[in-house]
């Protein structure tokens, strides 16, 4: 089943990209970031009352405050990230974001010392950090009249900026911090317990949301606009559930891992067939380059 499971994430996680750039990519709604954050909190408060009730998981106060830390690190890169997606085509951001198992692995090196890290995935660091600094470069010299016409058929105007790079790469050093704090932290707590008190502490983000954006704010919820988030609320949370059934089989870790970090392969076909997105031959060859990067983390992560 693990095969099965890692497909499933990798399919709603990318699916978690499409529509909430669907959801955040209109610069008229500057709250738009934060009513995805109330989406997710929603869903992913839902799930955790399942969990709770109906599956028995354990969860304390003690367990939230232990893990509160690495929450509060992944919940700040996800709320970064949607308002980053108003600025950035997904098929440039998604890679960025999920390359922050490169960081880790750099953050896990000046902690521990090499251990068992091998000369490929120092290269695989390489290849990821080479990739970003070409998108960087890329975006940044890119000629402004080829920019706006390869943007025609997306329908979605998108200009230089030093946001647009900024954001997704800020969104990878927080999800890379998370994830080593997480690292550290899983050694104390039960996996699922874990996994509900970081819903349980979205859901609560997601309630300060509301009270900001409905009632201090007075913003309102258009159907039509809504729909987006929390589709891709719920593709977030399943996926997110897959993820952790994926890795359960410890058998298999090596095989699982490369499959879900590609997810961000598939938000690129989304963003081309789907959204419309054109790059050009250097925004292309960078991605390739951060993702065979990845895919060579995710084949050792075990």
């Amino acid at each position: 089943m693990w095969f099965w499971f890692s497909v499933i994430a990798l399919v709603f996680w990318s699916g978690s990209d499409l529509f909430s750039k669907i959801g955040c990519q209109d610069k008229s709604d500057p709250y738009s970031h934060l009513k995805m954050v109330m989406a997710v909190g929603l869903v992913m408060g839902i799930h955790a009352f399942i969990e709770i009730f109906f599956v028995h998981v354990d969860i304390s106060w003690n367990v939230i405050a232990t893990y509160l830390p690495v929450s509060l690190l992944y919940i700040s890169s996800m709320a970064i990230g949607y308002l980053g997606l108003r600025y950035i085509e997904l098929s440039i951001s998604s890679p960025i974001c999920n390359s922050s198992g490169a960081i880790v692995a750099i953050l896990t090196l000046a902690v521990d010392g090499l251990g068992s890290i091998v000369a490929l995935q120092l290269l695989a660091v390489g290849f990821v950090i080479l990739g970003i600094v070409g998108l960087g470069i890329t975006e940044a010299t890119e000629d402004e009249d080829l920019r706006k016409a390869r943007q025609q058929a997306c329908n979605h105007r998108y200009t230089k900026s030093a946001i647009a790079i900024a954001i997704p790469i800020i969104y990878c050093l927080l999800d890379a911090l998370g994830t080593f704090a997480d690292s550290r932290v899983l050694l104390r707590l039960n996996e699922d317990s874990a996994n509900t008190a970081y819903e349980l502490t979205f859901l609560f983000t997601g309630i300060c949301c509301a009270i900001y954006t409905l009632g201090i704010k007075k913003q309102k919820l258009v159907f039509r606009q809504e729909v987006p988030k929390y589709a891709g609320a719920l593709c977030e949370t399943a996926g997110q559930y897959a993820y952790i059934y994926a890795l359960a089989d410890e058998a298999h870790v090596a095989l699982a891992a490369p499959i879900i970090s590609a997810y961000c392969v598939l938000s690129v076909v989304w963003s081309r067939l789907i959204l419309k997105e054109k790059l050009s031959f250097k925004h292309y060859a960078a991605i390739v380059i951060v993702v065979i990067g990845i895919v060579i983390l995710g084949v050792f992560d075990a």
